[in-house]
């Protein structure tokens, strides 16, 4: 310290001096983040040197040294889905978050990647989609969906995250429960590359965007699951004639017994079941029955119809692990 202090009396042009303090002062004009000081920012810094010769004092400053803070390209990708995804015929949405971990504003380029080793089945990407008011739900017709040629966040400040969901669809063949996963990359849009790879003049301000620890690229994995459902009709009768037995004459009574059983995870929608009333027999008014509880032969308020033509009942959304049963009777002609 003598030695350097020495110097800077020699350079101010002070001789036979006694120095006695140095004061250094580094005004920032900028706040530390998580990242650090802002890009752009100037650091300047002036030294002081104090001194006595004989009785008087003085002092001396040094010139200003001048630095400017280089941009540091980084960035953090998190999946927010805490359980897969139920990708059903509706897309499955999964959820990440996109943050700015650099020190200077900056956009990144989103890639999304359904071709994951190890998967049950490859989803298909249908949309991109910003999380426009922040509310960390899908909105559809409120959230911005992103087009091809411009899958990309808006610029991010440092420290800032925007929310980006992932619609996926399931591929024909996929089978109920089994997963997948789906990759999303974002990328700065200035440039990435090994730590400490520099893109000159590309920082904010005009200085030099840095590649920081993250290559200036991270990813992030989200799962999904595919929920789906069959269903299998299973039809037989019962007769029961004039006679108290059970031969089909005619005049014989013939009741039909439908079993809709659904299977699997997922739900079916709009399940309908109808049949026709066979040649040769009458449809028996008021037999009509869903799960043994009667139903009206009008089109009213109930699930059924019934007539002449034949029966039409309406289950509408059916859980997988449900069997409805529906029942109507005929007369042999």
């Amino acid at each position: 310290m003598n030695t350097y202090l020495t110097h800077l009396s020699r350079a101010a042009g002070i001789a036979g001096c006694s120095l006695v303090a140095l004061s250094l002062t580094a005004p920032l004009a900028g706040t530390a983040h998580a990242t650090g000081v802002l890009a752009g920012t100037l650091i300047e810094n002036t030294a002081t040197a104090t001194y006595q010769t004989g009785s008087t004092t003085g002092s001396v400053t040094s010139n200003k040294v001048t630095v400017k803070v280089d941009e540091l390209l980084d960035v953090a990708v998190a999946t927010l889905s805490t359980a897969p995804a139920t990708a059903t015929s509706e897309p499955a949405v999964l959820i990440y978050s996109v943050t700015n971990s650099g020190n200077g504003p900056e956009a990144f380029n989103l890639t999304a990647d359904p071709k994951i080793s190890g998967n049950g089945f490859d989803g298909t990407i249908k949309s991109v989609v910003l999380d426009s008011n922040g509310n960390g739900i899908y909105d559809p017709g409120v959230d911005t969906v992103l087009t091809a040629g411009a899958l990309a966040t808006p610029v991010l400040g440092p420290d800032k995250s925007t929310k980006v969901f992932l619609l996926v669809d399931l591929p024909a063949g996929a089978a109920d429960a089994q997963t997948s996963q789906v990759r999303l990359t974002a990328t700065a849009q200035t440039g990435n590359g090994t730590p400490g790879t520099s893109f000159a003049g590309k920082g904010e301000g005009g200085g030099d965007a840095v590649v920081g620890l993250t290559t200036a690229a991270a990813n992030s994995l989200a799962a999904l699951i595919a929920s789906l459902a069959n269903i299998s009709l299973t039809k037989s009768a019962s007769i029961l004639d004039p006679f108290g037995t059970a031969k089909p004459v005619p005049g014989a009574v013939v009741t039909y017994s439908l079993a809709a059983k659904v299977t699997g995870s997922g739900s079916l929608d709009g399940l309908h079941v109808v049949d026709t009333i066979p040649n040769g027999t009458t449809y028996v008014p008021g037999s009509l029955k869903l799960d043994a509880a009667a139903l009206t032969d009008g089109a009213d308020g109930d699930a059924g119809v019934g007539g002449a033509s034949g029966i039409d009942v309406t289950l509408g959304k059916i859980a997988g692990g449900t069997t409805k049963t529906v029942v109507f009777s005929v007369k042999i002609n």
